[in-house]
């Protein structure tokens, strides 16, 4: 048996306790919060969560995956809402192939009742002074008392501002960088009508304006949590949008159909906490068996491909397949080798679903080589798997799915170059072209 520490009881660091200690271990778990579970979460903290393949493999195999089918929505198709008014939509993958929404707060109380049950002690109000990497000892401060915590090993599971890389990339001097872009988001909220849904259950809805965009995600409650991705500063910026007036004008312009569903879209919009995007860069995440970097604290993301959280969650399953077959310190170097790849390839691809989202979501042609991606891939599913599906529905590395999509992305380039879009496309010509490309 490890004593292990584990900082950070967020949705990663409260699955990885409950792993480490179904291996036997004793797991503490040290969070500079309180107990979520003990008070109202304020609204407009965080972006809705959508759960895919990796993070349910990862649930399923600490038998958590039902209690957390409980309280998620499943979306089949993206929802286009145009300027003019228009919907159109757009399936995910193939029958039954869904991404599933799902409360951030709601997950975390699941994940840390489960490791609770499983023997891990929580320390809430517990921040991280410092870390010896060394001697794996890190200095707590709880209720203005300071007590030293020695461990076999330490895990940084809290997030994107991690304490615990910021320790361990000053004491290695090793690469440490917070790359924001000039995009930031704000949440807004549709409500309930008498605990219905105002807009398709069954749909990520999105409206996509080109330089930015707004997305909306089902809640169980019948409400939906919408998220504004706008620049930081420039026009059409959050900068910009400084009045009532202003923000009105502007959602009249560009979402109408918001304006009528959310009687409190001003105050939201005012109230609510505007938060910067950002990206992660830093290697290495190990030191020796001491110390390990999971989740955001090594690789936080934009959220443009719903990945985060279970990127996150795959790593706990991946360091838990690797822990099989060797002791701690070949682990972690074997996991940050297998892992760290697979990061940056994530990265990329968030970012650039970024400008899918915005601005392709919207255009004709974007969605007509989807559509014969989705019908070549319907009489070949063993010669293409969509880009999209590859990363959401299969545990296929990230960064093989990324080679994979630039493949296929020169394919349909050629082939739509080929083909006469004015007719029908759907026949044996169209077939025997792309699988001549593949061959």
């Amino acid at each position: 048996m490890k004593k292990i520490s584990i900082v950070g009881s967020g949705l990663v660091g409260s699955l990885l306790a409950i792993y480490l200690s179904k291996r036997g271990h004793k797991v503490n778990v040290f969070e500079q919060r309180s107990d979520l579970r003990t008070q109202s979460v304020s609204a407009g903290r965080s972006i809705n969560l959508s759960l895919s393949n990796r993070g349910w493999n990862a649930l399923k195999k600490v038998g958590v995956d039902k209690e957390v089918k409980e309280i998620a929505l499943p979306m089949y198709k993206r929802t286009m809402h145009s300027i003019e008014g228009k919907i159109s939509h757009q399936y995910y993958g193939r029958k039954n192939q869904a991404i599933f929404s799902t409360s951030r707060s709601e997950l975390n109380k699941i994940l840390l009742n489960n490791a609770e049950r499983n023997g891990v002690r929580i320390n809430f109000n517990s921040t991280c002074l410092s870390l010896n990497i060394n001697t794996a000892e890190a200095e707590f401060k709880s209720d203005n008392k300071i007590s030293v915590v020695k461990s076999d090993h330490i895990f940084g599971a809290d997030g994107a501002n991690s304490i615990v890389r910021k320790k361990l990339a000053k004491q290695l001097n090793l690469k440490n960088e917070v790359k924001f872009i000039n995009y930031s988001y704000k949440e807004l909220m549709i409500p309930a009508k008498k605990g219905k849904h105002l807009l398709d259950k069954e749909s990520l809805h999105i409206w996509p304006r080109k330089r930015f965009m707004l997305i909306a995600l089902p809640n169980l409650d019948g409400s939906f949590t919408c998220t504004l991705f706008l620049p930081t500063t420039g026009n059409n910026s959050f900068e910009a949008l400084s009045t009532s007036k202003k923000v009105l004008d502007f959602f009249t312009k560009y979402f109408n159909d918001m304006v009528s569903v959310s009687p409190s879209l001003v105050d939201d919009f005012f109230n609510n906490p505007t938060s910067k995007l950002g990206i992660v860069d830093c290697y290495p995440w190990v030191y020796k068996d001491k110390v390990a970097l999971l989740g955001d604290s090594a690789h936080a993301i934009v959220p443009f491909y719903g990945q985060g959280m279970n990127s996150g969650f795959e790593d706990c399953f991946i360091l838990n397949e690797i822990l099989n077959k060797n002791d701690f310190e070949q682990s972690f170097y074997d996991f940050q080798k297998v892992r760290k790849p697979n990061a940056d390839a994530i990265s990329q691809l968030s970012l650039d679903n970024f400008i899918v989202m915005r601005d392709k979501t919207s255009d004709p042609d974007f969605l007509l080589q989807k559509d014969i991606e989705h019908w070549f891939s319907n009489l070949h599913p063993d010669k293409w798997t969509p880009l999209y599906s590859m990363v959401t529905f299969t545990n296929k590395p990230y960064s093989i799915a990324l080679d994979i999509g630039k493949k296929q992305a020169l394919i349909m380039k050629k082939v739509l170059n080929k083909i006469d879009l004015t007719k029908n496309w759907q026949t044996k010509k169209t077939e025997n072209l792309i699988l001549s490309y593949l061959n």
